[in-house]
């Protein structure tokens, strides 16, 4: 039977991560709590000054192996695992003068860590392998019915404010079930290593952790949540600075425009609305770069995401200020850009981190995972054919390559027209191809003409190009690969319009 309350009398704290160790210890010691610890743990706790017994002194038996063996000893996982409520468990503990452990402060070596490094070496990566740490924790997740258990220092906080009261029930449950996700994403970490030269070993895709519930998904009548993977990079850590909760949609936007805007190694804007691209520009600072991007398709900015590669400064904030955003993303924002963001409480600003180029790019389908790496890089367009009579000018060329780097980022069938460094018209999601084209065309209206078009896969057909220079496009970008390609090329030699081949598919569904 569980009870209800537990005033801890001893606690064994062996912790890797010594964030708030020094506080936790004096404020357990004034409760009354004997403390029993390891290590560095233990002279953490000795210097701020409040009394600790050994591990080695509990259990008459010294750390051996170079600490390898240390509380993996009857002891202490006696204490830990006893069944209060059971008689038998309470004698055998008397009969072999074994005292109970009610807490347990214990996180790991930082196994995924280590192995992030390059450099690692294969004997350094075993010696982060946590056992008895592990072996702890899980015993202490157990018995919470009547052990406490911790092993997030951001916990500490709530476990001291029911020290006097005793901690409940529901807090000691809700603490074994964060101790068994910590111990299987550890586990997991390791065999991930150990499968590392694998294709997609299974483990990359399980530990995850919940950030928090949604409102609802993208539909009010969907329950839905948002969890965090085993890094601590890109949207899933950044922290908001501003403006009410995030919608499952806000993420989702936002995280696309993320992608896009540091897609490009210049100061880039990328406005966007249901994961495409409104607008994105190029210039020499966001100021400049956020009123082209706006003038992609204004009229679709409204309630967009805006996402940008460089700190925003104030001039820029004014300028997002004037028009319905809903999020701002962004490695960071000056004080002068926070002052002005404020006028727009609702308005939501996230500080996102560089994300892992390394992650793996997910998808559900009926009973199971589509698993891929993500499209990354920028494309050599020094190997791009020229397949025109014509040859594109540098001016075009460098449109060009800026034009097909954004229309990766666009969801397929998908078409991109960009002047200079700025898109001008998107054609996406489309079912064919010139339905895209047409789509682009029309909402960058007389700014098609002399712009450049940007295919994601190839033309099956020349009805695509035909409607493009039909609207005065002056050059072309795609993969090329068509049983059609002369069809199509032959329609660009009809009006002297340079294409070229970039032997490269960019699908995006």
């Amino acid at each position: 039977m569980s009870q209800d309350t537990l005033r801890p009398r001893r606690a064994l704290v062996s912790v890797y991560d010594k964030t708030g160790l020094a506080d936790l210890a004096r404020v357990l010691h004034d409760a009354g709590v004997a403390m029993i610890s390891t290590g560095s743990t233990a002279k953490v706790i000795a210097d701020a000054g409040v009394p600790v017994t050994a591990v080695s002194d509990l259990t008459g038996f010294p750390e051996i192996l170079g600490g390898r063996v240390k509380t993996l000893h009857p002891a202490v996982h006696a204490g830990i695992l006893a069944n209060r409520a059971e008689p038998e468990h309470l004698d055998t503990l008397a009969v072999h003068g074994i005292d109970t452990i009610d807490m347990v402060v214990g996180n790991l070596y930082p196994f995924g860590a280590t192995v992030a490094d390059p450099a690692v070496t294969e004997a350094q990566a075993i010696e982060m392998i946590d056992i008895g740490g592990p072996t702890m924790v899980r015993a202490a997740a157990k018995n919470h019915a009547h052990v406490a258990v911790v092993v997030d220092p951001d916990d500490y906080d709530a476990i001291v404010a029911e020290l006097a009261t005793g901690i409940g029930s529901g807090t000691r449950r809700a603490l074994a079930r964060k101790a068994f996700a910590h111990t299987a994403a550890y586990d997991a970490a390791i065999v991930g290593w150990l499968q590392r030269d694998e294709r997609f070993p299974a483990t990359r895709i399980e530990t995850w952790h919940k950030v928090d519930d949604l409102r609802y998904g993208e539909n009010p009548h969907q329950p839905a949540a948002f969890y965090r993977g085993p890094g601590h990079s890109g949207l899933a850590s950044a922290p908001l600075l501003q403006g009410k909760a995030l919608s499952y949609t806000n993420l989702l936007d936002a995280d696309a425009a993320w992608r896009m805007a540091t897609a490009f190694d210049e100061p880039c804007v990328a406005i966007i609305k249901h994961t495409n691209p409104t607008g994105i520009a190029l210039a020499d600072g966001l100021a400049q770069a956020y009123p082209a991007a706006l003038a992609g398709d204004p009229v679709s900015a409204y309630g967009g995401i805006v996402g940008c590669n460089r700190p925003v400064d104030g001039a820029t904030a004014e300028q997002i200020i004037e028009v319905f955003t809903e999020v701002v993303v962004a490695p960071s924002f000056t004080d002068e850009a926070r002052e002005v963001f404020a006028r727009r409480r609702n308005l939501r600003l996230l500080e996102v981190s560089a994300h892992d180029d390394g992650e793996l790019q997910v998808s559900g389908v009926t009973g199971g995972l589509l698993v891929q790496q993500p499209d990354l890089g920028v494309d050599d367009a020094s190997t791009w054919q020229v397949v025109t009579r014509v040859e594109p000018s540098d001016e075009q060329r460098r449109a060009l390559v800026f034009a097909w780097q954004a229309c990766r980022h666009v969801k397929s069938n998908a078409i991109v027209l960009a002047a200079e460094q700025a898109v001008v018209g998107v054609g996406a999601g489309q079912m064919s191809r010139v339905d895209s084209v047409e789509l682009a065309v029309r909402k960058a209206g007389d700014r098609a003409k002399g712009a450049v078009l940007a295919s994601d896969a190839f033309f099956p057909f020349r009805d695509g190009p035909d409607a493009a220079l039909a609207a005065g496009i002056a050059a072309i970008v795609q993969p090329g690969g068509s049983k059609r390609d002369d069809e199509v090329i032959a329609a660009c030699d009809e009006h002297g319009v340079p294409m070229m081949f970039t032997g490269r598919r960019h699908f995006r569904h």
